[in-house]
């Protein structure tokens, strides 16, 4: 049974139980919901919890095990002079992984039964062409001992999937039916939902914590691949990013940090003083009316995707700064540029300082306004002596956020400032971020364990580090004003 219809089944238990244990409930006391210790809806609940919450959590623990488990089976019983000379297990499996996904699609796909899997032969059947036709490529021929080994990954996957499906629906049927059974008026069972559901919120608390735990971990795994292969003083005070996938690379991070900033800066210039002088007026100049109808069509700029604003910098932005900036000027003679990038991207981010910095502004008490009013200052001293002081700890936070989405973007980037590493002062010459190379360092078809690919793992970690510095900047910023205005 597939996961999709295990989860369906899950879903209608779950509903199932809720009507049953609501039903029983009421029918122990007659009908009189008021000598149940637990209101009727606590009883269904708890019937639901205990037929989908251990059965949901056995099924995701079963889910991630089961391919560490089988890949590690499979790995130890490849013989060891299949390996190709130069190769590792490592490079093989990802080979008998990606066959045993082709021949489980062929038969899917009713191309090949299970009996024609079965009765393959590397040598003389085309499974290289066949999975070719399906659009998946093998980097080499397949040879016996590959097939053999996918062979007994789709086996074990099948025996495995089986397995799972009878322990979790097991395991459904008898919380379903234990709990079911225990339903009496003195049922405890408002406390017990209660319990799980604290529980519940405390696993999803954790799991995103480890989540971030798992990405760092991963990334400063292959950071250390990286440096191991390249040196680090280079990467980090190297001038020149010149990556050559035949080797003697240059992989030098200033300049793509350099673009990074440079174009965040512009950004930055454009959205915060755009975004908090709009907040400042539709907070405490506009009518009720016109916030009412203003506020929501600035906030539509958030919900444009950044593929529609890069279109926007390549074809209306881009051409304009050069027709009437750069070349009149003598700067350049490309659309592709820092500025276009910056503008476009300034743009973009002005929603998340105005809307954010509105709500702060509108959240700081009456009463301060009242008092300085009051002792005789005027409404523009106010605001500029009162209002946005008090407010400042979240309008800084409001630009950090600004600021770390102005970091990490990336389609603005490609198609409005082009692809060139370099060093200038320059608005109007092309420059990259590091965000863009990237992507173009783990795209194609290239060696992963090759330096010029780890590198977009180092310098992940490093953009990392830099937007992690920046939330503790603003953090001391943020705790040094609030205890001034508490």
């Amino acid at each position: 049974m597939s996961v999709p219809l295990i989860l369906i089944v899950l879903a209608g238990l779950a509903i199932l139980g809720f009507v049953l244990g609501r039903r029983r409930s009421v029918q122990l006391v007659d009908g009189d919901a008021r000598r149940l210790h637990s209101r009727p809806n606590y009883h269904g609940t708890s019937v639901a919890l205990a037929a989908v919450v251990p059965a949901f959590l056995v099924l995701l623990g079963w889910l991630l095990i089961q391919p560490i488990f089988i890949e590690s089976r499979v790995a130890a019983d490849f013989p060891e002079d299949a390996i190709p000379e130069g190769s590792t297990i490592g490079l093989v499996m990802g080979d008998v992984n990606r066959l045993a996904a082709g021949l489980q699609t062929l038969r899917q796909t009713g191309a090949l039964t299970r009996q024609e899997i079965v009765n393959l032969n590397a040598g003389e059947d085309d499974i290289r062409g066949r999975l070719g036709s399906i659009g998946l490529a093998l980097g080499s021929d397949v040879s016996p001992a590959t097939l053999e080994a996918a062979r007994q990954m789709r086996l074990t996957e099948d025996t495995g999937r089986l397995a799972m499906t009878v322990v979790v629906l097991a395991l459904a049927a008898a919380g379903f039916g234990f709990v079911l059974s225990r339903i009496s008026a003195d049922g405890r069972a408002r406390n017990t939902v209660e319990s799980v559901i604290r529980v519940l919120l405390m696993l999803a608390a954790t799991v995103a914590i480890l989540t971030t735990v798992g990405i760092i971990a991963s990334m400063l795994f292959e950071t250390i691949n990286f440096f191991g292969q390249y040196p680090i003083t280079e990467f980090f005070f190297g001038t020149n990013w010149a990556p050559n996938f035949r080797g003697n690379s240059d992989l030098g991070i200033i300049p793509l940090l350099w673009g990074t900033m440079y174009i965040s800066l512009i950004a930055l210039l454009v959205a915060v003083p755009v975004g908090l002088f709009s907040a400042i007026y539709l907070s405490e100049y506009a009518s009720p009316t016109l916030r009412g109808i203003a506020k929501p069509l600035i906030e539509v700029l958030a919900g444009i995707p950044t593929i529609v604003y890069g279109l926007f910098a390549l074809l209306v932005v881009g051409p304009m700064l050069r027709d009437y900036f750069a070349q009149p000027l003598g700067l350049g003679s490309s659309g592709s540029s820092v500025m276009t990038a910056g503008l476009v991207m300034g743009i973009m981010l002005i929603p998340f300082v105005s809307s954010l910095s509105d709500d702060i502004i509108s959240a700081v008490p009456q009463s301060m306004r009242d008092g300085s009013l009051g002792l005789g200052a005027t409404k523009a001293e106010t605001i500029r002596q009162v209002v946005v002081p008090a407010a400042l700890p979240g309008i800084v936070g409001a630009v950090l956020l600004a600021a770390s989405r102005a970091i990490g973007e990336t389609m603005i980037v490609v198609l409005g400032a082009g692809a060139a590493a370099r060093l200038s002062l320059n608005p109007f010459e092309a420059m990259t971020t590091v965000t863009v190379k990237i992507v173009s360092q783990l795209t194609g078809d290239t060696n992963f364990a090759s330096p010029e690919t780890l590198v977009a793992f180092a310098l992940g970690l490093t953009l990392f580090v830099i937007t992690l510095g920046l939330n503790v900047l603003a953090l001391i910023i943020v705790r040094r004003y609030r205890e001034q205005y508490e």
